[in-house]
């Protein structure tokens, strides 16, 4: 039970300060627009606990349907760590997802988090990895993709990521850059400390590399995060080619049904808070 202090509620715009407040203490790369479009996909399941009005503690859940939900920024203020808050965070957002209906919940964990996850039900899927790269010079690329990320072929996504995720993407391209070729497509926006690469869906490698290359020419002189399936080697060896190199290592886990789609096709993630 939560003492009289101790308040669990819903994260709104009025805590995006206090949110990103807690995510920069974590040393994590979402900036403001990246926790609104949380709270505004998740109005009713994104979660914080205050005391004494101070938000201490945060969990994120985006439904996609009712297929998948994912949760992310499961964060503590480092003062108040230990105290079960993101337990109690993640079995309320557990109890919401149960109450939905939503048939798998997954979520990207950290080395300290999985065992909590472990003990809520949570099984290990597969392995997930940051990989960074720092300014430099841009290169030259054979030739340009387009940009426009409102052209996005949101069947070919959804069959990539074994679910429906328009209205993220939507909000994805409205805060920051999109190149599209046809069917694949590549999604850029601005981060705390680094730009970041995803999400990107293609079926095609050579158009993949293209992609990938007009995005990092475009801006040369930003660091890079660039989050990957490891278990898709055309991704990692493209990582390696354009001068990536691992930054951090997590385990996406998933709760429920098994949930797979074309994971070939997906040649970056759109962040661990988002899938």
């Amino acid at each position: 039970m939560l003492d009289d202090d101790v308040q669990l509620c819903r994260l709104t715009a009025n805590d995006l300060a206090a949110a990103l407040e807690l995510s920069v203490e974590a040393g994590w790369n979402q900036t403001v627009a990246d926790w609104r479009t949380l709270i505004e996909l998740g109005p009713n399941t994104c979660l914080g606990i205050k005391i004494r009005g101070q938000l201490v503690s945060t969990s994120t859940l985006i439904c996609y349907g009712q297929r998948l939900g994912w949760i992310g920024m499961v964060l503590t203020r480092s003062s108040h760590r230990g105290q079960g808050y993101a337990k109690r965070l993640l079995t309320e957002t557990l109890r919401i997802s149960d109450e939905l209906g939503i048939a798998s919940v997954k979520l990207d964990a950290t080395d300290q988090g999985q065992p909590l996850y472990e003990r809520l039900g949570f099984r290990a899927e597969q392995p997930v990895e940051r990989w960074e790269r720092k300014a430099h010079q841009s290169r030259e690329s054979s030739e340009e993709a387009s940009s426009g990320g409102t052209n996005i072929d949101f069947a070919a996504d959804q069959a990539a990521f074994g679910a429906d995720r328009s209205s993220l993407l939507r909000k994805l391209s409205q805060n920051g850059r999109g190149y599209v070729r046809d069917h694949p497509f590549l999604l850029t926006r601005s981060g705390r400390t680094h730009r970041y690469l995803g999400p990107c869906v293609s079926d095609s490698f050579d158009d993949a590399r293209t992609l990938i290359d007009d995005a990092l020419r475009a801006s040369s002189e930003c660091n890079w995060y660039w989050d990957m399936l490891t278990n898709n080697t055309n991704v990692v060896g493209l990582a390696r080619d354009f001068g990536f190199t691992p930054k951090r290592h997590l385990l996406r886990m998933v709760r429920g049904d098994s949930l797979r789609g074309s994971e070939t096709n997906i040649y970056g993630l759109a962040g661990f808070e988002f899938g």
